[in-house]
């Protein structure tokens, strides 16, 4: 249930659409004039993304759950492909039929909220606020809007493999993988040194995610401009010029997608890289002397926090059955009904208690588990350091500027200055 990546051009016209409306006088960012109190009734409309082909029974068992609680209140599911989803979501702002429950992410929730089309949760239903992560909760914040704009729903992650054999070949702990930034450099150099420069610790350059862990201060506090080309910005940076120059990271870092750099791993070229259940299962069958090296660890980071990926569940300001569509989201969002859903496919939920549940605690030998129980105990603290306002295009100016910088083009204080300056410079666009 992997959602596809949404092109630029998508978001930008969701921003457009969206800040229209506000303009032609929405109620701004506050979320409007919808109050959640009030009797549970009416009809609610629930906008899933590409949902239904494999999770029909589910969502059925869970509407019929509510109707059955609620029984003034009925809902009517649809659900939209995952191509063209922004596209809907701008289509349906412009003219002011959005559903009363609708599936977003936190970058298609932003421009909703700022054109005051989702309700501030934290003021209409700040009750259920504990029943979540703490970080799932705050990634449904938003630059410059002083609430809360979806239920958290759903949590992905993923954690660190590595190559125990590698690490044992080149003197390193195969029982002690790098923790912090500074470990995995200095680990990095040995494997490349010790490896006469055929081993690589890492298959990629770091990207927004990497700027969060390592500690960069990614925005500024008022969410308005980027800020990632500070001090340890640069440092980090640096960092990854050396590993490149000394054969720590791989020679195709710099235009490696995530599925050739699973497959240096798979080689045994490279000796850690981030996946999934799937690629464990893919090892064993594929790849059985690595599989038999196999370790399991979390991504690397400065912050004691792993990254998270989240959707949530964003409540129509100007939903005429208000009540009952807060009333749902939270329904569907609730401890019980996650970890059901969290039972039918990879995905951990965002309640508070749930990932100590034994389903993500408890290993019975198969690699589901294995990794499930991996990712459950990073997300306990994890937080989403991607900026909600950053946007396909910024990723690759970004993505581009540390080329440049890893290559020895361009310093790496050059280039993320001139990175964060069109980055901002977009901002100013959206």
């Amino acid at each position: 249930m992997r959602m596809p990546r949404r092109t630029a051009a998508a978001t930008a016209a969701l921003v457009a659409s969206a800040l229209a409306l506000a303009a032609c006088g929405s109620p701004g960012g506050s979320g409007g004039p919808g109050s959640a109190s009030g009797k549970v009734e009416g009809q609610v409309t629930f906008q899933t993304w590409n949902l239904k082909a494999n999770f029909k029974d589910y969502f059925e068992r869970v509407i019929a759950d509510f109707e059955k609680k609620y029984p003034d209140a009925e809902v009517k599911w649809v659900d939209q492909p995952a191509e063209g989803y922004p596209e809907k979501l701008s289509a349906d702002a412009a003219g002011g039929t959005l559903p009363d429950v609708v599936n977003v992410s936190p970058d298609l929730a932003y421009p909703l909220a700022k054109a005051g089309l989702a309700l501030d949760l934290e003021k209409a239903a700040g009750k259920y606020r504990g029943e979540y992560l703490g970080g799932a909760w705050q990634s449904q914040r938003m630059p410059g809007l002083p609430g809360v704009y979806a239920f958290p729903w759903y949590l992905n992650t993923g954690p660190m493999f590595y190559n125990k054999e590698l690490f044992a070949k080149a003197g390193l702990d195969p029982d002690k993988p790098p923790t912090s930034y500074d470990q995995l450099f200095e680990d990095a150099l040995t494997m490349a040194r010790k490896s006469g420069r055929r081993i690589a610790m890492l298959a990629g350059t770091p990207s927004i995610e990497d700027f969060g862990r390592y500690g960069v201060r990614l925005m500024n506090k008022r969410g308005t401009e980027f800020t990632f080309n500070g001090p340890q910005g640069v440092a980090l940076l640096r960092h990854y010029k050396e590993l490149y120059a000394a054969g720590a990271l791989d020679s195709q870092a710099l235009t490696a997608q995530a599925e050739s750099a699973g497959r240096k791993f798979q080689q045994q070229s490279v000796a850690m890289n981030p996946g999934s259940a799937h690629d464990l299962e893919n090892f064993k069958k594929e790849a059985p002397g690595l599989y038999r090296h196999i370790g399991i660890t979390d991504a690397v980071n400065n912050t004691g926090r792993a990254n998270m990926y989240v959707q949530g569940l964003m409540v129509n300001a100007r939903s005429k059955v208000t009540p009952a569509a807060v009333a749902f989201a939270h329904f569907v969002t609730d401890r019980k009904n996650q970890m059901a859903f969290a039972k039918e496919v990879t995905i951990f939920p965002s309640t508070k208690g749930s990932l100590d549940d034994p389903y993500f605690t408890e290993e019975d030998g198969t690699d589901a588990t294995r990794v499930r129980v991996a990712s459950a105990r990073s997300l306990k603290t994890a937080v989403n350091y991607t900026p909600v306002l950053l946007s396909d295009q910024m990723k690759t100016v970004l993505r581009n500027a540390v080329a440049r910088a890893v290559q020895g083009k361009q310093s790496p204080k050059a280039a993320l200055d001139g990175a964060a300056a069109e980055c901002n410079r977009l901002l100013g666009t959206r």
